[in-house]
């Protein structure tokens, strides 16, 4: 019957005369009357109204009927209605699981006995239903269809009721003890597809109880179950990959047994199919897998990441957990993590970070966090936004976790010009390289630009973008050479965008490392460095006359002799608190002296370092030390007390 007259009966209100029906005395009209009403509960508001307008107990009596395409209709319209929780309840109340294992247990009714499997289960799901079915020894009939040979469609109905059944923690518990594990090894090699799959959902429900697992390795389950991963069916793949992803969740053992049945190489393969359970099984049980090393490794040899990363693309939700998850675990791997860059993952894998979905969220911000470690890879996510978007996460209370701040520390951590653009803040074990360039103040929801973008713009009147570079070799010059020079010469103009040699700051590390190393006393150092900073950057500038000082001019000029806004460290030869406060950590940095970088207001910048106080307690104990700021700027050498008058006065305009 169409949808639309099955519709139209229902609002015509057709089914209450439709029930009174059932119980003529005419079989032709009861056949009739169970047609009609077996294709209108194919809409599921239909098989609400039967169990309302009290159709399940007439539906009940007809069981009985002495014409069998009369019992086909009823089973085939309770397997509909039993849906309904409400349904069941009644269903039970009027005695149907009797009715049912009274057609089970007869043979003479064994045409009816696949049907009547499908009622039960749905049935017993229902907790209650299924203590029922355990007084009346219906479990052991159960258990009784499914190891005796029969018909593939019987069989494969007995094994859904299995995986009913095994829902419970109680029942599965049960079942382990019947030794249900053994049973359903040997339906495997049955060959029906309806039957093996069937099977491989029973496995996956049994699974979850832990020595069920154990028990399903030691039977050699798990190469039979990899097997049907080269099956055409693909809803057998489907239920096969969902057993692989139970049978090695927290399972080593069950892990390196789908290995060694080379279950890794077929899973990835799945990776690339149509059916998302299948693709989310598949990444899941990838993801278990890849726990460990050697799997790991084997894994990625077969072009997972790949696969994995058009999975990100999905708009499956289960599909884009378990992808994150395993990525989560193959990225801790470098190669995993090129492969995911080269393979172009990295936006996609960002973009999830707009996900309102919980566990896609936690599990993108674990990729992230693990990809973070390396350098190249955290700027290129935050070319992509994802500093900008963890920092709204960040500001949302039911949005933000305990992961979602531990990724923005880790992409600030491995992205320092952007953490101190953001943040304002070094601490001493943030060590500035080569690369790392101070950007100004950034704004909180904008993405800070990278030393790129920034080399590309045309030059402006806004602050420099000052860039750290000792790294490069250049044509050697004395101190002597250097203190002549007002500037460095020009750049060459065919690559803009390319750091520029600075020579100058190679020059300073290298006195820094030959004249303050040597140094015993750890005041002394920073006193020294300071006073190499300060003769570098213009000398010691009165307080009085900070207004004369002419680093504004300086800097312009650079800017315009070099055509940039980037001028390299080593270029500023007048230079205030911003620029000294960078070299003195720069020049710290490279020689292993601990200090912090600290931005303030208005051009203000400073360094703090730790100096114990006198001399040890007397217990032997170390006091703890006191914090300083180093004076670069009016008494170059000094070491001024943090939060004293002095520093403060030295903070602040």
């Amino acid at each position: 019957m169409p949808f639309l007259q099955s519709l139209t009966i229902c609002h015509l209100k057709g089914l209450p005369p439709l029930i009174q029906l059932l119980s003529s005395p005419d079989p032709d009209v009861k056949k009739n009357s169970l047609e009609i009403i077996f294709n209108l509960v194919q809409d599921y508001q239909s098989c609400v109204a039967v169990h309302e307008l009290g159709g399940i107990p007439p539906l009940l009596e007809l069981l009985k009927s002495d014409f069998p395409v009369i019992q086909h209709l009823v089973l085939r319209i309770l397997q509909n209605v039993t849906i309904n929780e409400d349904s069941r309840s009644t269903f039970r109340e009027e005695q149907g699981f009797e009715k049912l294992m009274d057609i089970l247990s007869n043979m003479e009714f064994s045409d009816l006995h696949a049907e009547a499997l499908q009622v039960a289960a749905n049935c017993v799901s229902d907790s209650e239903s299924l203590h029922l079915i355990q007084e009346g020894g219906g479990l052991r009939r159960l258990m009784e269809f499914v190891v005796t040979p029969n018909t593939p469609e019987i069989q494969s109905s007995a094994v859904k009721c299995i995986s009913r059944v095994a829902q419970s923690s109680e029942n599965r518990k049960l079942l382990h003890e019947q030794n249900m594990e053994k049973v359903l090894v040997e339906l495997l090699s049955v060959p029906d597809v309806s039957v093996q799959t069937s099977t491989c959902q029973a496995v996956s429900a049994m699974s979850v109880h832990p020595p069920s697992k154990d028990s399903f390795r030691d039977m050699g389950v798990i190469p039979a179950v990899v097997q049907l991963l080269n099956d055409e069916s693909l809803i057998l793949r489907e239920a096969a990959t969902q057993a692989l992803s139970v049978l090695t969740d927290s399972n080593k053992l069950n892990a390196h047994a789908v290995y060694e049945a080379g279950g890794h190489e077929l899973l990835v393969q799945q990776l690339c199919g149509s059916c998302p359970r299948t693709v989310a099984n598949s990444a899941a049980s990838l993801g278990n897998m890849a726990e460990q090393e050697v799997i790991r490794c084997s894994i990625l040899s077969h072009d997972a990441v790949q696969a994995l990363v058009e999975s990100l693309k999905s708009t499956n939700t289960q599909v884009l957990v378990s992808t994150t998850h395993c990525l989560a675990e193959l990225t801790c791997d470098t190669e995993a993590r090129v492969q995911l860059q080269t393979a172009g993952g990295l936006q996609p894998l960002v973009n999830l970070l707009h996900s309102h979905h919980k566990d896609v969220l936690h599990n993108a911000c674990m990729v992230i966090n693990v990809c973070a470690g390396d350098r190249a890879t955290s700027v290129e996510m935050c070319k992509f936004g994802a500093l900008e978007m963890l920092q709204e996460i960040n500001q949302s209370v039911h949005l933000r976790s305990s992961y979602s701040e531990l990724t923005m520390i880790s992409l600030l951590d491995s992205n320092l010009s952007v953490k101190y653009s953001l943040t304002g803040f070094l601490t001493s074990t943030d060590n500035i390289s080569d690369g790392f360039y101070d950007a100004g103040k950034g704004c909180a929801g904008q993405r800070i630009l990278t030393l790129e973008e920034l080399s590309k713009q045309p030059v402006n009147q806004h602050r420099p973008v000052i860039v750290i570079n000792t790294a490069t070799t250049a044509e050697k010059k004395t101190e002597d050479d250097r203190q002549k020079e007002d500037t460095q010469p020009e750049p060459p103009t065919e690559e803009p965008q390319k750091m520029m040699d600075d020579v100058s700051l190679q020059l300073l590390a290298k006195k820094a490392k030959e004249s303050i190393l040597p140094l015993s006393d750890e005041r002394e150092q920073f006193a020294a460095l300071a006073r190499l900073v300060s003769s570098a950057m213009g000398g010691e500038v009165e307080m009085e006359k900070l207004d004369e000082f002419p680093w504004v001019l300086h800097i312009s000029k650079l800017k315009l002799k070099l055509q940039s806004n980037v001028v390299p460290l080593g270029f500023i030869r007048r230079g205030i608190y911003c620029h000294r406060a960078l070299l003195f950590k720069c020049l710290a940095d490279c020689i292993g002296l601990s200090c912090t970088l600290v931005r303030g207001e208005y051009n203000r910048a400073w360094n703090e370092v730790l100096l114990f106080d006198g001399n040890p307690c007397r217990n032997g104990r170390s006091s703890q030390p006191s914090r300083y700021i180093v004076d670069l700027m009016h008494q170059p050498g000094g070491l001024l007390k943090a939060n004293g008058p002095t520093a403060e006065q030295y903070q602040t305009i």
